[in-house]
């Protein structure tokens, strides 16, 4: 594949856990702990074929209305991701980052998790990854108008200014590019309130299979799709 097809941005829905697990007679949080396994091993590929930012949905602000033992059993595996995993990325040079809402529901220690690992990862230059966690598409937008109208209302700001590249350098890590292309596992083909505002070009790829199933050829899959799709943007073809 010639390097520049490679996507710059691809934006992973992680979707499928619990119908794997019950497809197989397991409980769902079994289905939760194989996700977790195959996400660490998709991300690393991804960022070693080329592909500089990695999204990806991890929890949802509608997540929280499932079990509290099912919650439960989520947040300690976040624990853990957000302890020891992002310590070995950090060998790797990736750089971690957190997108979402900080203020409501989430603990003090998941807080300090992730603040931590921002910091030990900050002046990595092998890849970002982007967790959006406790995260909403519309939450993100609405957060950002918030913060807008704040400036227009301190006088800092007048509302003719605020431009569309104004307005995105008030979105959670302004510094993360639009997505590229946008995969979503488990047959669903739905965008989910994930990203909504950096899609908005982004080609879709919907695979219709678990996310505890995917692998490598799933990668070079959407690599291989992505490179023959013609990204007109509004414009002309490019081919």
């Amino acid at each position: 594949m010639a390097q520049n097809n490679i996507p710059k941005h691809i934006g992973y829905i992680v979707d499928g856990n619990r119908r794997w697990a019950k497809a197989k007679g397991l409980k769902s949080v079994d289905g939760h702990r194989k996700g977790f396994e195959v996400f660490k091993e998709i991300a690393e590929i991804t960022f070693e074929k080329g592909v500089e930012y990695v999204s990806a949905y991890i929890f949802s602000t509608e997540n929280w209305n499932r079990s509290v033992d099912e919650i439960g059993y989520l947040m300690k595996l976040f624990e853990n991701y957000f302890d020891k995993e992002i310590k070995s990325l950090h060998k790797k040079n990736i750089r971690v980052v957190f997108s979402g809402n900080r203020t409501k529901n989430i603990s003090g220690k998941l807080i300090q998790l992730m603040n931590k690992g921002e910091e030990l990862t900050r002046e990595n230059t092998g890849g970002t990854l982007c967790l959006c966690f406790n995260y909403g598409g519309q939450l993100e937008i609405v957060e950002a108008a918030q913060a807008l109208a704040r400036r227009v209302a301190e006088g800092g700001l007048q509302p003719i200014e605020i431009t569309i590249e104004k307005f995105a350098e008030h979105l959670y890590h302004p510094s993360v590019p639009a997505i590229d292309v946008m995969v979503r596992t488990s047959g669903e083909q739905r965008i989910s309130n994930f990203q909504l505002w950096r899609i908005a070009y982004s080609e879709m790829i919907f695979l219709d299979k678990a996310w505890p199933d995917m692998n490598e050829s799933d990668v070079n899959f959407v690599l291989d799709t992505y490179a023959g799709r013609d990204r007109r943007m509004g414009g002309d073809s490019r081919k």
